[in-house]
């Protein structure tokens, strides 16, 4: 019994000096682990014990520059530097960031163009197996939309009224008239058409706009035109789609969904100028969504998905009911500014300034001594830039109206060095030509242009009768790609790529035959015309200064849409007006009078006929003489039967 007991303290003294050394490595091991994720704990218990302040602070120091050591080998292995300012592990980093610009630019002819910037940026892969849930800036909607169905890049803009270029000059981002769609999908999807159709009908939804109406017969395939705009050099053209609703009318409906995908909404920010009653009431109004990924830095290691909405405005001078050449942010959107967005790293305001250099074209107030310049287009402009994000810029009453008021009529607008326009030629409702005008403004320089046209398919086209001139010779393209149209089926296209000739004037011609359509395929209003959309032109335009190539550079948002890749040229797109069409219409009263006529013939005749056939006949004695009907009347008086 005693053997027993000395064998049973025994095991007990082992097990006891085991778990002294287990809890002595344990000891041992955690200041290693809390100096790796435990720093707000060290952070929490050096301001709560107030005894010891040089113990914990030495603590606090040494957990620091641990973790600068860390990050100084991952900078190591990796061949990057490590950043000067080291922030704790536990405190996580935003992924997501959003900037918010309105640039004003004063026109020769008194009117006004207000352009916002709106740049949502958020380091993530939507083409994960998990999907992404959590969403803090970037839109629920349009990550659902990129994730489920495979979108590389997302274009999409609604556009009321045409941009003279001539008169206004040329837009940050343009935009042809009516809807424009058009969208790079990833590899990895089989069916491209199947897809392209499903996205068009949630899009739809999402915007309250007809793009349901984008089928096979509006939708094209470019081989050449449409390059991606973010990252990635694809070269295989069956992953992009582009189509246009020329017709479609934008209106509130779709001006609402618009800005509910912005962070704060229209409740606060520049988004608060973006009444309704004010945009749809001025000369040329676009909104748009792009949806691409870039690059973080100029290396490209790292990529980040980008939300830019822009919407582009020209208040017209006589429209608005002005007396005097005056502007102000409350008389053009019956608003002013009282802050920025409370979620935005940027919120700036720019004021086109550079034909204004010593104030003796309009005059600003308030005045700011923030000056700002920016390579635009192949010129470099001047703008004065307003901080919201100061609270010095609203002043003590806490609003900012900007007022513009001109000094002289005086100056003119530099002249775009591409334009374009294009009308219909011919008489009668049979055949007809198609003239598209290309000007090179350029003294001395020749560049070339991709040109690009998507004809319905009951214009049909007769593609011998193209011809290019400049200056009254032929101009022989270097690129042609035709693809013809299938009746109901698909729409002509045709892209050229031509060498516009220095200070000329390019005619692309080309004759078409009206088809005549079944008469359900009209529209409730036939005799107002069929529209074929505009063409698109693309080039790379000589530029007057030396451009930024580095895309990741900090620039303005109004400055950095199109990429790059030359110092010594700028990328252009620009639309043509959209065309009206006359087709062979039948009278379409005549069915009217046929069934008016029918319905006639059969109330009269077939009325007539069972009338006689269902009516019972039944004999009546003639009518007694006078002389009767008075005796009948006295006997009746006198109480007996009448004869």
């Amino acid at each position: 019994m005693a053997a027993h007991r000395c064998s049973w303290w025994s095991w007990l003294l082992i097990l006891f000096s085991l778990s002294v050394f287990v809890v002595a490595d344990i000891h041992e091991t955690t200041p290693v682990n809390d100096h790796h994720g435990g720093v707000d704990h060290n952070a929490q218990t050096a301001e709560q014990t107030a005894d010891q302040p040089a113990v914990e602070e030495r603590r606090w120091e040494a957990t620091e520059v641990k973790e600068a050591a860390t990050v100084d080998a991952a900078a190591d292995i990796q061949g990057t530097s490590a950043p000067e300012t080291v922030v704790p592990s536990s405190v996580p980093q935003p992924k997501d960031d959003f900037q918010e610009e309105l640039v004003i630019r004063p026109l020769h002819s008194g009117d006004i163009y207000a352009s916002f910037q709106f740049r949502t940026l958020w380091d993530t892969d939507f083409m994960r197996e998990n999907k992404v849930s959590h969403y803090r800036l970037f839109p629920k909607s349009l990550g659902q939309v990129i994730s489920k169905f495979s979108v590389r890049e997302l274009h999409i803009s609604f556009t009321q009224g045409y941009w003279r270029t001539m008169q206004w000059g040329q837009p940050f981002i343009p935009s042809p008239p009516g809807a424009e769609l058009w969208v790079w999908f990833q590899d990895s999807v089989t069916d491209v058409d199947a897809t392209w159709k499903e996205l068009t009908n949630v899009l739809s939804g999402i915007f309250c706009a007809s793009l349901n109406f984008i089928d096979s017969t509006n939708t094209v395939q470019p081989s050449a035109s449409f390059k991606p705009l973010g990252i990635g050099n694809v070269t295989d053209h069956s992953f992009v789609r582009y189509a246009t609703l020329p017709r479609e009318i934008v209106c509130t409906e779709n001006l609402t969904p618009w800005k509910k995908l912005l962070p704060c909404g229209s409740k606060a920010g520049l988004a608060v100028l973006l009444k309704s009653e004010k945009l749809f009431h001025s000369s040329f109004h676009s909104q748009a969504v792009h949806i691409r990924s870039v690059c973080q830095d100029w290396q490209c290691k790292t990529t980040s998905w980008e939300l830019r909405q822009t919407l582009n405005s020209v208040f017209d001078l006589h429209n608005s009911g002005q007396t005097k050449r005056e502007w102000s942010l409350f008389k053009m959107f019956s608003r002013t500014l009282t802050e920025a967005c409370p979620l935005a790293s940027s919120s700036k305001l720019y004021i086109d300034i550079t034909d204004n250099p010593q104030g003796e074209q309009f005059e600003l107030s308030p005045a700011t001594s923030l000056l700002s310049q920016a390579v635009v287009l192949g010129d470099r402009r001047t703008f004065s830039v307003y901080d919201l994000t100061q609270e010095t810029t609203f002043g003590s009453v806490r609003s900012l109206n900007l007022l513009i008021r001109w000094k002289s009529n005086e100056g003119e607008m530099l002249r775009p060095l591409l334009h374009a326009e294009r009308y219909v030629a011919g008489y009668g409702l049979q055949t007809g030509e198609i003239h598209t005008l290309m000007y090179n403004n350029h003294p001395y320089r020749s560049f070339p242009v991709l040109l690009l046209d998507s004809v319905p398919w009951y214009l049909r086209l007769y593609i011998h009768t193209l011809s290019v001139t400049s200056k009254g010779k032929d101009n022989k393209p270097s690129y042609i790609h035709y693809e013809p149209s299938k009746d109901r089926v698909k729409p002509h296209l045709l892209e050229m790529l031509i060498q516009l000739p220095p200070n000329s004037v390019t005619e692309v011609t080309v004759q078409f035959e009206r088809a005549l359509l079944k008469w359900t395929e009209y529209p409730p209003d036939p005799n107002h015309g069929f529209y074929v959309g505009s063409s698109v032109i693309s080039s790379l335009v000589p530029s007057t200064v030396a451009m930024h190539t580095n895309s990741t550079q900090e620039r303005p948002l109004f400055s950095s849409f199109f990429p790059c890749k030359e110092e010594s040229s700028y990328f252009v797109r620009i639309y043509t007006e959209p065309l009206l069409v006359n087709l062979p219409t039948p009278d379409f009263s005549m069915p009217y009078n046929v069934i008016c006529l029918t319905c006639t013939v059969v109330a009269v005749g077939y009325g007539s006929l069972y009338n006689l056939l269902t009516r019972s006949f039944q004999i009546e004695e003639p009518n007694p003489g006078l002389a009767k009907r008075i005796a009948n009347v006295i006997r009746r008086m006198r109480g007996v039967p009448p004869l």
